[in-house]
């Protein structure tokens, strides 16, 4: 959430303006307890916001709380844990981190208006002497208007002369300045990163002499901006998300109320050729099955409304980062950036993952037995109402976005291997493209489709991060392995040459990598060298051909290899922890791309199907989209940190997320 006070240079813009500061101050400024601008506000954990007095009086009248030492949310009533529960009941509230967001809007809307108050056009110097002159110049500094005359003496007074004087058309615009609230005369323009504050140059040299690291604000920004630009990315992922679940959850809605129309006509029907002997038996099924659809509804709109609400706070938050971004002011930025720290919008990765031991309805049905039913009139037994469970481990996918691999001048693309990177807080997608010899990216930035590639001496098979911005390629034909920068232009910065032709990369840590080729998976240094090559395990052969390969949150190297029909799990260093390599049903037939979740566990290609291993590679299940199935040409997978899924075939990189 961000709010920009604009200054006015017509009447209508005045006006629209102060409805605007005092929507502003009704909807997001305002205590819901005591009516009044926030004094002093702390978010308790559910993100409403209050003054910590008011939070204070309201434990006070609630001894459940008292007993519970759980601070209850006046609007919600959701528990807020005191972290230091055995103080006295009245600093319970001091101990709520201050809520940095609703402070700043606070400081914006107070110093607007006290700008706003006085005549956008007149000389405040002289209005407080009783004279009415026309102003020139704003002082961002003092924060007055200035005549021509009164600028004069600004720029001759001492402690004055270095104020930074602009238009007065301009003054909306000038870049905040923060006093320092204990060394008043000084600007706050450090930060100590080992104390996770901002300071002035005087609590430099008193609180932060014996601090390692203190850097200015202004060289914060580009790190402040890239961080936040990448908070809104989530952000957007997030309100994704939350808005394919309402989206399905209504569909579902409206699904349920037709299946049981159709249940209840189907249940009279029969009822009808029995009318004597079924009434008592129509009654008790009716029941059973509104109560159970009254159930199942229940629970969508509740998930609807939760989904609304979480829209709705990120949404806000995404308008505070924007004007953050917009405003190019290092102090909105470090307020938007010290928000962040303290987090109370922070979300987990893979929304799909959550699991419950509550079994939730997914579908309801009424299968009729009318053949049967003369024959059995004494037991009544006209159907069953059919109810199944929603799965637990793992949500259903639904596509979000495709992206052609075709760019200009290509031929037909074969694309094989794919990897998404947050490049400057655009999520870019780098694929491989065998037929095409070249690596390509896709990204959309302001709703515009951004794509190109890199041309490469021969065919390019599996892609692995480098780091931020940088990502290896392996080149098996020309016995190669370069590094690309992500600019989100791709640059080709290095090359390294082999002495086998390798397929598959992961890079285990900033001086090694592992790399697949026929029958082995070689540990490397960064110069190509081999630390260690692992080819069996208990005197068989381990690999035949180890065509995708990527590293867990363990560390550990996870290894596809479609020729043994298995995947192998891999310290860093080459020992092997586990293998999958199931027979029967689940037997696999040529497994490809593999990818884990931020939660740790895997999935893997398989045909045309996404399989879900545990982290110890346990089979889970099988997942499946709302449409009728996954593409059977299927090489490349990426599960990326917001818990959205790529999926890379020949032609398309599709994208999904779980709901």
């Amino acid at each position: 959430m961000w709010v920009v006070f604009a200054t006015p240079d017509h009447h209508d813009r005045n006006m629209a303006t102060a409805g605007l500061e005092k929507k502003v101050k009704d909807h997001f400024l305002t205590c819901s307890i005591c009516f009044e601008i926030y004094t002093d506000p702390c978010t308790l954990r559910c993100d409403h916001t209050f003054c910590r007095k008011c939070v204070t009086s309201y434990i006070q009248t609630r001894p459940d709380a008292v007993q519970s030492k759980t601070i209850p949310c006046p609007c919600c009533r959701q528990d807020t844990k005191v972290p230091n529960p055995s103080r006295p009941v009245e600093e319970w509230a001091r101990q709520i981190k201050a809520s940095i967001i609703i402070k700043g809007l606070i400081d914006t809307y107070r110093s607007e208006v006290a700008v706003q108050g006085t005549s956008s056009t007149c000389c405040t110097i002289c209005q407080q002497l009783g004279e009415t002159t026309q102003g020139a110049l704003w002082c961002a500094e003092c924060e007055v208007v200035l005549c021509d005359k009164c600028v004069k003496i600004h720029r001759v007074t001492p402690t004055l002369l270095n104020h930074d004087l602009c238009d007065l058309s301009s003054r909306s615009k000038v870049k905040r300045r923060i006093k320092c609230t204990e060394h008043k005369s000084n600007r706050v323009e450090f930060h100590c990163q080992d104390c996770g504050k901002a300071a002035c140059q005087t609590c430099c040299i008193i609180y932060h002499r014996a601090c390692k690291t203190v850097v200015t604000i202004e060289s914060m920004k580009p790190g402040m901006k890239a961080a936040l630009m990448e908070k809104r990315l989530g952000m957007e992922k997030r309100l994704k998300v939350r808005s394919k679940k309402v989206d399905i959850r209504n569909e579902k809605l409206q699904s349920n109320s037709r299946i049981t129309e159709s249940a209840v006509q189907n249940i009279r029907l029969i009822c009808q050729t029995a009318i004597n002997k079924i009434k008592q038996k129509e009654t008790q099924l009716l029941d059973e099955l509104n109560t159970i659809s009254q159930t199942y509804a229940d629970q969508l709109r509740a998930d609807v409304n939760l989904e609304e609400i979480e829209m709705q706070m990120y949404r806000q938050h995404c308008e505070f980062i924007d004007h953050a971004l917009v405003s190019d002011c290092e102090m909105d930025l470090y307020d938007a950036y010290q928000a962040w720290e303290s987090a109370s919008c922070k979300d987990g990765g893979c929304q799909g993952y959550r699991g419950s031991s509550h079994r939730r309805i997914d579908h309801i049905g009424f299968t009729p037995d009318t053949d049967n039913v003369l024959k059995v009139l004494d037991n009544l037994q006209f159907g069953d109402i059919n109810v199944t469970y929603q799965d637990s481990c793992l949500s259903t996918l639904v596509l979000v976005d495709t992206r052609d691999g075709r760019v200009v001048d290509d031929d037909m693309p074969d694309l094989c291997d794919m990897i998404v990177l947050v490049v400057d807080g655009v999520q870019t997608c780098v694929v491989t493209d065998i037929n095409n010899m070249c690596v390509k990216f896709f990204f959309i930035r302001n709703n515009l489709s951004r794509h190109s590639k890199l041309p490469l001496d021969n065919s390019p098979n599996g892609i692995t991060q480098l780091n931020e911005k940088q990502v290896m390629v392996a080149v098996p034909d020309s016995l190669q392995i370069v590094t690309i920068e992500v600019t989100p232009d791709l640059v080709l910065l290095s090359t390294i040459t082999t002495r086998t032709g390798y397929c598959s990369l992961a890079v285990l840590n900033p001086s090694s990598l592992a790399a697949g080729a026929c029958e082995c998976v070689d540990i490397l240094d960064m110069a190509g060298h081999v630390l260690r090559s692992v080819t069996t395990y208990n005197d068989d052969s381990l690999f035949t051909y180890p065509d995708y390969m990527c590293v867990n949150n363990k560390g550990n190297i996870l290894v596809s290899d479609w020729g043994k029909k298995s995947v192998t799990c891999l310290t860093s260093e080459g020992d092997v922890l586990w293998r999958y390599n199931p027979i029967g049903d689940k037997a696999l037939s040529y497994p490809r791309g593999i990818t884990t979740t931020t939660t740790g566990g895997i999935l893997l290609l398989q045909r045309g199907k996404v399989i879900q291993l545990t982290e110890s590679g346990e089979f889970v299940r099988e997942l499946r989209t709302l449409e009728d199935g996954f593409e059977t040409s299927m090489p490349g997978i990426f599960c990326d940190k917001y818990g959205f899924l790529f999926l890379c075939t020949v032609k398309k990189v599709k994208e999904y997320v779980f709901v």
